[in-house]
């Protein structure tokens, strides 16, 4: 008896991450390859030949906030959470990107005095 209620229990714990299955795992890797290789491309063939473009910098921030979204989401299984989760680590990292972006501002401040 105790052996079925122990296999219910199972049963019932495996549905939340019902939608992580092996073909979802290699479609998310293949699209951080993908999004790594647009990173690369964007480093070694781009960025040498425009060393002065100030476009180049916020390309690697939206990649890399891509890349750490399907983390989070499927790796960490954060996606198959309740909501209340989810904001309390998405609003956090919200304030975070505010703040980095007041610092590059800033940054562009200070580089323009010493100029």
């Amino acid at each position: 008896m105790s052996s079925d209620n122990t296999h219910a229990h199972a049963d019932a714990g495996h549905g939340d991450h019902e939608g992580m299955t092996r073909g979802r795992i290699w479609k998310v890797f293949f699209i951080l390859l993908a999004i790594t290789c647009v990173e690369f491309f964007v480093a070694l063939v781009i960025a040498p030949k425009h060393p002065q473009a100030e476009w180049i910098n916020p390309i690697y921030i939206v990649l890399t906030l891509v890349k750490a979204f399907y983390i989070v989401a499927f790796f960490m299984h954060l996606k198959f959470e309740k909501m209340g989760l989810i904001m309390a680590i998405v609003v956090p990292v919200l304030f975070i990107i505010g703040l980095i972006l007041v610092l590059t501002n800033e940054s562009h401040y200070w580089i323009d005095l010493r100029l």
